[in-house]
């Protein structure tokens, strides 16, 4: 049976050790996303033969492992993912991206799994520069959106978050909690301790934050961290949609805030909603991240 051990703070450097050189950018791998959400899904890590291995609790599947990461033979690691899962009293579970089922595995090995691709879960990656500048026609209706907040809110300013300004942050979606009623959803609770856990150990994380003002009242913010060495993921953006176009221009301000050796932007998928689907193909992705859960066509 794998030793796994609970995620902390102090893991960081040897979870990102593995995830930074590696070409997978599935928005999982974020180690803000891996500490963050902890709480809910208990995700643990263990080395393995020089292979980073997590493993989480999913409500709907139960014990789920992460594809690893790592350079090694990938059918071996698989094979020991299989024998812990077994070892537990478990059916073998394992989410991953599906090109690391088509690219990184023998034919033989993947003759013995079910890939069931998941649409609801297919991250948005988007190049960084598209969502910096807006230009060309495609993006037209967004450079309207931003033209029109400019025009009707002359007082407005973006600033990179600072730790009294995620102070601020901090205060304004504790004001937003408290006076709206739909925010108290269990979900969108979950995501507010996640949000709140990733803004409360700024710092310790590493995330990067952008703050937009209107009159000097915080209008919308926005935190993220790098997946790997060349996409950064967005994790938490919020906004007060009584400033039409609040979103767009955060968006697009922190797009340019990201620093530059960063070529990609993933902003996560969009969990079946379909505002939210709409919201995210409107920003012409550069590609989608197909993911879904792999499992033994037969369990031994």
């Amino acid at each position: 049976m794998i030793d796994f051990k609970d995620i902390t703070l102090e893991d960081k450097e040897i979870i990102t050790s593995y995830i930074f050189p590696n070409d997978c950018c599935n928005c999982e791998f974020s180690f803000s996303n891996l500490i963050s959400w902890r709480f809910l899904y208990n995700t643990k890590y263990a080395v393995v033969d020089d292979f980073l291995i997590l493993f989480y609790h999913n409500q709907q599947y139960g014990d789920v492992y992460m594809m690893p990461i790592g350079k090694g033979n990938a059918d071996s690691i698989v094979n020991k993912l299989i024998d812990d899962a077994h070892s537990r009293g478990n059916a073998f579970k394992m989410f991953a991206a599906c090109h690391f089922v088509e690219n990184q595995l023998s034919d033989d090995m993947k003759d013995k799994f079910l890939l069931e691709p998941n649409r609801d879960s297919f991250d948005y990656v988007y190049n960084r520069e598209d969502l910096a500048t807006l230009k060309g026609n495609k993006f037209q209706q967004k450079r309207n959106h931003v033209n029109r907040f400019k025009k009707t809110y002359p007082n407005w300013e973006y600033k990179s978050a600072t730790p009294e300004l995620i102070r601020l942050c901090i205060e304004k979606e504790n004001e937003w909690y408290e006076s709206n009623d739909d925010y108290k959803h269990q979900d969108i609770g979950n995501e507010r301790q996640a949000l709140l856990f990733a803004m409360t150990h700024a710092e310790e994380i590493g995330v990067k934050g952008g703050v937009l003002f209107v009159d000097n009242e915080v209008v919308a913010f926005t935190f993220g961290y790098p997946i790997n060495h060349k996409t950064f993921g967005v994790h938490f953006e919020k906004a007060d949609i009584n400033y039409t176009g609040a979103f767009t221009v955060i968006n697009q301000m922190f797009a340019n805030d990201i620093p530059e050796e960063f070529e990609y932007i993933n902003r996560e998928e969009d969990l079946g909603i379909e505002g939210l689907r709409k919201a995210k193909l409107s920003y012409n992705p550069e590609f989608l991240i197909t993911k879904g859960l792999v499992e033994l066509k037969v369990e031994n």
